[in-house]
């Protein structure tokens, strides 16, 4: 059981900020809910060093000074970094200026994003204590369980990034796994455009003319009013009543009250009055764009190589042992055949790998040839 102590006022906050600076590197993790919010609502931050543990209580004292940690030269090592991130930089308006993220990491050594509880069982034989999925982290006091289950999150992560690193080193990786690391960091916290949420909705995709164009703006209207009010979606307006709306095109508060799905009591009257304005805007100022999605820019004489190619990526990651997702994803593959320079396929480690392989064989330089015992290899083309 890690010994971790709780911060819980601004001078002992301080104090841990002050330690923290000077070090190398630090591990971080927070507990966070969201069910009843559209941000996450940060309940604890847990942070390990060199020489010790601590539990940081943001409902009794503000995170805005872990700030200055963040912003310094040490190495945030985390786990599953992505939601974390967002809580971080939603607390502190700062995001780690270095990190390490063990899970991604692993997948360079053919771990398909592991489990914290199953990286620490494999590399470090700890068994972590089991969580209760249905914890209420916003509650007061915290039990000493729940205590000890946060801390044992960032209790093992250095011990962790140095068997990690050794192995990615000995593999000539380590510098795939931190640039990775780097392009996660620097996408910082999901940015959600109002504009793009009827795309969430699959029965709203298939629609077309004034239906589409109403459930596209009310879709909007749904997210921008959920984070104006920091509630989930569905606490503003269910799905159901959405597709409702886009279907029947209501043009009075009767028109509303009729549609299933949608409860205008409970929407209130001035909002009832704003959805009704929305459709008659969507009706009178359609989008232009009603496109889906793009479709792909692949040139035609190359789309049969997609496949080719994807075989070709899984074969790859299958030889180097890399969880194929890191590798190259569809969207990577597409990019590349359209000569997209900016495709991950076509810059660093990646087209090492992968890129200049992929361009000689589209150009019928090599082949593709299934061999029993070694899967698809590389053969040479006479005359290639």
């Amino acid at each position: 059981m890690a010994e971790h102590r709780i911060i819980t006022t601004a001078p002992a906050l301080d104090d841990l900020v002050a330690e923290l600076l000077d070090e190398p590197r630090y591990a971080v993790d927070t507990e966070f809910h969201r069910e009843r919010t559209y941000y996450p609502k940060v309940a604890l931050v847990q942070i390990a060093w060199q020489s010790g543990i601590a539990l940081v209580d943001p409902l009794a004292v503000s995170l805005q000074p872990l700030a200055k940690v963040l912003a310094g030269d040490g190495l945030a090592i985390m786990h599953a970094a992505t939601q974390d991130l967002e809580v971080l930089d939603l607390a502190c308006d700062t995001l780690p200026t270095r990190l390490f993220d063990t899970q991604l990491a692993a997948g360079f050594l053919g771990l398909s994003t592991p489990s914290l509880a199953a990286l620490a069982d494999r590399e470090l034989r700890v068994r972590l204590p089991k969580g209760d999925r249905l914890t209420d982290w916003l509650a007061r006091p915290l039990r000493a369980e729940q205590l000890d289950y946060a801390a044992a999150d960032v209790a093992h992560l250095l011990e962790l990034h140095d068997l990690i690193t050794a192995q990615l080193e000995a593999l000539g990786r380590r510098e795939w796994a931190e640039d990775e690391c780097e392009e996660l960091r620097a996408k910082g916290r999901p940015q959600r455009d109002p504009e793009d949420a009827w795309r969430r909705i699959k029965e709203v995709r298939q629609l077309r003319g004034n239906a589409r164009a109403v459930g596209r703006q009310v879709a909007a209207w749904r997210e921008a009013r959920a984070m104006q009010l920091d509630l989930p979606v569905r606490f503003v307006l269910a799905d159901l009543a959405i597709i409702a709306i886009a279907q029947r095109c209501p043009k009075t508060v009767d028109d509303l009250k009729s549609l299933r799905g949608l409860d205008v009591r409970q929407l209130g009257a001035v909002q009832a009055d704003a959805i009704l304005e929305v459709v008659r805007d969507a009706i009178a100022n359609p989008p232009a764009d009603e496109v889906v999605a793009p479709p792909s820019d692949v040139p035609r004489d190359l789309r049969p190589a997609v496949t080719l190619v994807s075989a070709f990526v899984g074969q790859l990651a299958n030889d180097f042992d890399i969880d194929p997702s890191l590798l190259g994803t569809r969207a990577d593959i597409d990019a590349l055949l359209r000569g997209d320079d900016t495709s991950r396929l076509a810059t660093g480690w990646r087209a090492d790998l992968v890129g200049e392989t992929v361009k000689r064989l589209v150009a019928g330089e090599i082949a593709l040839a299934f061999e029993a015992g070694r899967g698809l290899v590389v053969e040479s083309r006479q005359g290639g």
